[in-house]
């Protein structure tokens, strides 16, 4: 009889571990339309939209890096029982 290694991929994420991510994104786009709307009494309101678009455009790769370097350190591949095949 063979035997085969068989594995199983676990993952453990919990929204308690992206929670402190999603609270700091959160906290720049309050941030960044605050400084907007800040910026849009000015004689030049187009200012204010370009800055919130870069704000947004050049935070979103850090949030998405972060998400992903999280999700897989809680990725893991176990192996699971062996199993007998028949010859």
């Amino acid at each position: 009889m063979e035997t085969t290694k068989a594995y199983k991929l676990r993952c453990t994420l919990t929204f308690g571990d992206i929670y402190g991510q999603v609270l700091i994104w959160m906290v720049v786009i309050f941030v960044s339309l605050a400084a907007g709307l800040a910026l849009m009494g000015s004689s030049k309101p187009i200012f204010a939209l370009v800055g919130v678009g870069m704000i947004l455009v050049l935070s979103l790769p850090f949030l998405l890096f972060a998400f992903t370097t999280t999700l897989l350190n809680h990725v893991s591949l176990e192996s699971a029982p062996q199993v007998e095949t028949p010859a």
